[in-house]
């Protein structure tokens, strides 16, 4: 059984810094590109970034360029998100999630193809 498990979600200040991390247990993490996402009230769940297997492959989505950098520690089963410069349209339910093409060597921040998801860390970010 997959689990995911995300962390370091809080409330920050408008130019502050956090970083995400999540856990994943259940299948050999670098063979699974991994992706970050975020939704917020009344809004589409969104592709933040995301890696492959390797790390040699990274997509963001524009708002987000520049100020975010997604990494990943295959040894340690974890993904990590560092969000700096954070602006308050960046608020939203972060979740971390496993693209079920095992093996597959690029990533893509579409939702539909993403097996395994975690419940999510709350990032907020104060004006």
């Amino acid at each position: 059984q997959v689990h995911v498990v995300e962390s370091g979600g809080g409330l920050v200040q408008a130019g502050g810094s956090l970083r995400l991390s999540c856990t994943v247990s259940g299948l050999t993490f670098d063979d699974y590109p991994m992706g970050w996402f975020r939704q917020a009230p009344g809004k589409e769940r969104e592709g933040v970034s995301c890696i492959n297997g390797r790390g040699g492959f990274i997509s963001y989505r524009d708002s987000v360029k520049g100020r975010f950098t997604i990494s990943r520690d295959n040894a340690k089963n974890t993904l990590y998100l560092q969000m700096n410069s954070l602006l308050p349209e960046d608020t939203a339910m972060y979740y971390c999630a496993a693209d079920g093409r095992r093996g597959y060597g690029g990533c893509s921040r579409a939702d539909v193809i993403y097996d395994y998801w975690g419940q999510g860390t709350q990032v907020t970010v104060s004006s």
